[in-house]
């Protein structure tokens, strides 16, 4: 595919051809503090993502993450990853506030019959946050 007949935005092509954030191969054991996973086989589309958390600001300090699917889906998740990391990190509250909405008007805008990746990515996150906080003994706040 040369992208030379792509009927997304501009910004998904990015996100698809260049994804950032994106986990070549799985993270050594305790590299991250969690790991989210949405998704099955059957439907085509898999979510992984890795999160580390700063303890003492409950900032993200870095994401990961892993999709098998379409070029919707790796570029959401891209996309999500992105949004989470800029300027040093969301805290996960604020992180955890965006929307698949927010994902598809970041990237310009989603097919109706594609919005479902977005909330995949929203959903990985959400799983790596909970495992998070189990693995940590926290409670949301």
């Amino acid at each position: 595919m040369d992208g030379d007949n792509w009927y997304y935005s501009n910004k998904v092509k990015e996100h698809f051809f260049k994804p950032k954030n994106f986990a070549i191969k799985e993270p050594k054991e305790n590299e991250f503090d969690a790991m989210g996973e949405v998704g099955n086989f059957a439907c085509g589309d898999i979510m992984r993502m890795w999160i580390k958390i700063d303890p003492k600001t409950d900032r993200v300090k870095d994401l990961k993450w892993q999709t098998w699917g379409c070029a919707t889906a790796i570029a959401s998740t891209s996309a999500f990853s992105e949004m989470v990391l800029k300027n040093g990190g969301m805290k996960i509250e604020n992180a955890l506030k965006i929307k698949p909405q927010d994902i598809a008007k970041y990237l310009g805008g989603l097919p109706d019959r594609k919005f479902h990746c977005s909330v995949m990515a929203d959903l990985a996150f959400k799983k790596a946050v909970e495992n998070y906080r189990q693995a940590k003994n926290l409670t949301p706040s």
